[in-house]
């Protein structure tokens, strides 16, 4: 938000430089992120001067040149200057730019006057032209000034050129309060009052404001009160529809609004003085001289002024006549009521509007203006008929003009001020000292916040309607310390800390503890929003359309739903790397999910890994390989390994995501799913690559984590290995054999691994042969060969009775 300083100086006296006021605003939360020089004209004729010109002589060497002499004024010497202009004389008093001056040409561009010689005659400066210091467009001559301006005076006078201070601030959202010129200044005030400076906000005067006829009546009625708590209008004829004066476009360059005409410029200088906006309908375009103020009717067409054609919602509110909509109330106006060079009378608007149906409107059609900005945040009710008069008077000066009728104010429901009880305990609690009361008092009473009683206790008050940001007791707590100052509130050299004993088995450290893991095998993090389109759930059976959790007041049709699986959200960061040429990928995610159940609103979290193209980058070392499910299936087992969760059961995933995969479960329990993700998924996303997805159930893993940490010595003794090789039915899996074998021997077989399968040529139909490797060891001795054949001997008899496996 932009803030000038020349306007802010209307409402408050001030004789402070901006550094310093800068500074004050920035204390009490108005953050000045920075503070521009704006001049009504560039250089700001900055090294003109008034010049008399003494005498005039033709040149010796050219024609068309004059060799004058020129007294500036400023106690020297009259200087040379050699001139072109054909109605240069001697007694002119006339604009010189001296030795050393800027000045612009018609793009902008900096040129300096230096003394130079001209056909051989020296030359100390230039007398100008209108179009060459930017005043005017004529280049017939040079300017000539009135005679009786003294030799010397600045230019910049003489014209009455602007220069300001522009103040950029970052408001945020809650400072409705704040946004304008008055508001700024109340703010201020506050601040320079707390630093015992004691000042007055002046406000514009409307006591001129009077009805001159009763010639032009508009009707007005306002269908929902809650829409539109407060309406006024009043209308003014007569008017001509020029630019405005150069005072009111100054103001409004200075904060980045380009001037339009008299009358939508009044509009707009109010809205930036007041916080007030306004609009201003052509009175001869408003069928039957009557305002409704209503919803639209769903799919009616309607052009706004930027010559857009918009589709309205049933529950736009709309500013309409008998014909049919004018404006979109506190968004944007008509195309077919606006204000042009022939508009003789207008119809003034002043309104409140509800703020959380100006928002929706203004999101619903993608539309962002000053007007909707103000109302979205919650505008002033009590000033409505106090900006129309102001505005109404300006325009009488700008443009002309009577007051033709009497001023509607449409306001059934006053909104009252609320109430506030402050404990002064509480005020020494959140501040961390105590503040006299009578500061606290004074701070309040400088917000315009009425006290209603004072007690030991604390002390009641009256919040003013335009504060939509203070409602509770902290509110107003973070009023007075801001005013008060954080830099005023004193802090101990002691540190005070304390320490927290939280389980190992908490969230955010399991959560840590796995996201370092990951890191540091490759993995990156990836935090993705949790809203999405609703479209997705289409891509799986498992999902339910009835199941999303839809937004009442999107950004957009493809942000409108909570996510229902986190997996859509990794495939389309993996198609955004994809297409920028990153194609080996590995993310984790740690998110929720949200589903919309018949029994109600669920929420899970969930830890998701997501790979992707080759395992190592290209090198001419190694040959390229891709990443395949068992490399990936070894980073799910590293993640449940590291947790401690080792007895699970692994059975084929029921997913339809994936084209094949594995379920981890734990009783009744499923873990972790993952696999292959099926490429009618991954079509969608425009991915033409193997993606491995897995999806743990976090809250699930949480709770069979153990906070036990268990461990054993290195073993002393040699562990023995022994192979087999089985020729076994297609239908047993090895999970077969490893359950059997652990079943038979508890404690001294340590480890079973699968290393060789094979299948097909020199083996019997509807057989396979597997190689299988079997770890043994004793941690209190060293096995004898007669104790592994035993034991080895029991794991081949068990295997050939219960899956009828021979040794080839």
């Amino acid at each position: 938000m932009r803030i000038s300083y020349n306007w802010l100086k209307q409402f408050i006296k001030l004789d402070w430089n901006s550094d310093e006021t800068a500074n004050l605003l920035t204390d009490l939360g108005l953050e000045v992120e920075g503070v521009d020089k704006f001049e009504s004209l560039k250089g700001g004729l900055e090294g003109v001067v008034v010049g008399h010109v003494l005498t005039c002589v033709q040149h010796p060497n050219a024609d068309r040149l004059r060799v004058t002499t020129v007294d500036l004024g400023d106690g020297n010497a009259p200087v040379q200057i050699v001139c072109g202009a054909p109605n240069v004389a001697a007694g002119q008093k006339v604009p010189v730019a001296t030795i050393g001056t800027n000045l612009y040409d018609k793009e902008g561009n900096p040129f300096q006057i230096k003394k130079g010689k001209i056909r051989g005659e020296e030359s100390f400066g230039m007398i100008c032209a209108e179009d060459e210091l930017g005043i005017g467009e004529s280049h017939d001559g040079i300017m000539i000034l009135d005679e009786d301006l003294k030799p010397g005076t600045p230019l910049s006078k003489v014209f009455n050129i602007e220069t300001d201070e522009v103040f950029e601030i970052g408001l945020t959202p809650n400072r409705a309060d704040a946004m304008s010129h008055w508001g700024v200044a109340r703010d201020l005030r506050a601040g320079m009052i707390q630093r015992n400076v004691n000042t007055e906000l002046i406000t514009p005067s409307v006591s001129n404001f009077r009805i001159d006829k009763r010639t032009l009546k508009i009707d007005v009625k306002v269908d929902d009160n809650k829409l539109t708590p407060r309406y006024c209008g009043v209308t003014i004829s007569g008017v001509t529809v020029q630019p405005s004066p150069a005072w009111l476009q100054n103001r409004l360059l200075a904060i980045g609004i380009t001037p339009k005409n008299n009358i939508v410029d009044v509009t707009n200088y109010v809205m930036h003085e007041l916080g007030q906006p306004l609009h201003a309908f052509d009175a001869g375009k408003i069928r039957g001289n009557k305002i409704i103020v209503q919803t639209a009717e769903a799919g009616t067409k309607y052009i706004t002024l930027d010559d857009v054609e918009r589709t309205l919602h049933e529950d736009d509110l709309m500013i309409c006549d008998e014909n049919g909509p004018i404006c979109i109330a506190g968004v944007l106006g008509g195309k077919r009521s606006g204000v042009n060079e022939n508009t003789a009378s207008i119809f003034l608007e002043s309104a409140y509007f509800n703020p959380v149906s100006i928002r929706k409107t203004a999101k619903r059609h993608g539309i962002n203006t000053d007007a909707s900005f103000r109302f979205e945040r919650g505008i002033d009710p009590t000033i409505t008929e106090y900006a129309l008069k102001r505005a109404a008077l300006l325009i009488q000066e700008t443009a002309g003009g009577e007051i033709t009728s009497d001023v509607i104010d449409i306001y059934p429901k006053k909104m009252e001020d609320h109430q506030v009880f402050v404990n002064f305990k509480n005020v020494e609690r959140v501040i961390g000292q105590e503040i006299n009361k009578e500061t606290i008092k004074k701070i309040l009473v400088s917000l315009d916040i009425k006290i209603n009683s004072m007690s030991d206790a604390g002390i009641g008050l009256v919040i003013p309607s335009y504060r939509v940001d203070v409602e509770r007791e902290i509110d107003v707590i973070e009023e007075i310390l801001r005013v008060y100052g954080y830099n005023n509130v004193s802090f101990s050299q002691k540190l005070n800390a304390s320490m927290s004993n939280a389980a190992r088995t908490e969230d955010y450290k399991l959560q840590n503890i796995i996201a370092n893991q990951l890191v540091s095998v490759g993995f990156n993090e990836m935090m993705a929003n949790s809203l999405t389109t609703p479209d997705y759930v289409k891509l799986s059976e498992n999902l339910k359309e009835e199941f999303n959790v839809l937004m009442l007041n999107p950004l957009s049709s493809d942000l409108s739903a909570m996510r229902q699986s986190l997996l859509f959200s990794a495939l389309e960061a993996v198609s955004f790397n994809i297409n920028r040429r990153r194609s080996d990928l590995k993310f984790f995610e740690f998110g929720k999910s949200y589903h919309k159940l018949p029994s109600g609103y669920d929420e899970n979290k969930h830890l998701t890994l997501t790979l992707t193209g080759n395992r190592i980058q290209e090198s001419w070392t190694q040959a390229q390989k891709p990443s395949d499910f068992f490399m990936f299936k070894g980073y799910v087992d590293m993640i449940l390994q590291r947790l401690g969760i080792n007895k699970v059961q692994t059975q084929p995933a029921t997913n339809d995501v994936f084209s094949e995969g594995l379920a981890y479960t734990l009783g009744s329990e499923t873990l972790v799913e993952m696999g292959v993700v099926k490429k009618q998924v991954l079509k969608h996303f425009d991915v033409k690559q193997e993606v491995f997805f897995a999806d743990f159930n976090w809250g699930a893993v949480i709770k069979v984590v153990s906070a036990k940490i268990k461990f054993t010595e290195i073993a002393k003794f040699p562990e023995v290995r022994r192979d087999l090789a089985l020729l076994v039915d297609n239908e047993v899996s090895f999970q077969n054999i490893y359950a059997i074998a652990r079943q038979t021997e508890k404690s001294l077989l340590k480890d079973i691994n699968l290393f060789d399968v094979y299948e097909g040529k020199n083996l019997p139909e509807g057989k396979k042969s597997y190689a299988v490797s079997f770890i043994l060891q004793d941690n209190t001795k060293t096995l004898t060969d007669i104790q592994i054949d035993k034991i080895m001997d029991k794991i081949r008899q068990n295997l050939e009775t219960q899956t009828g496996a021979q040794l080839r």
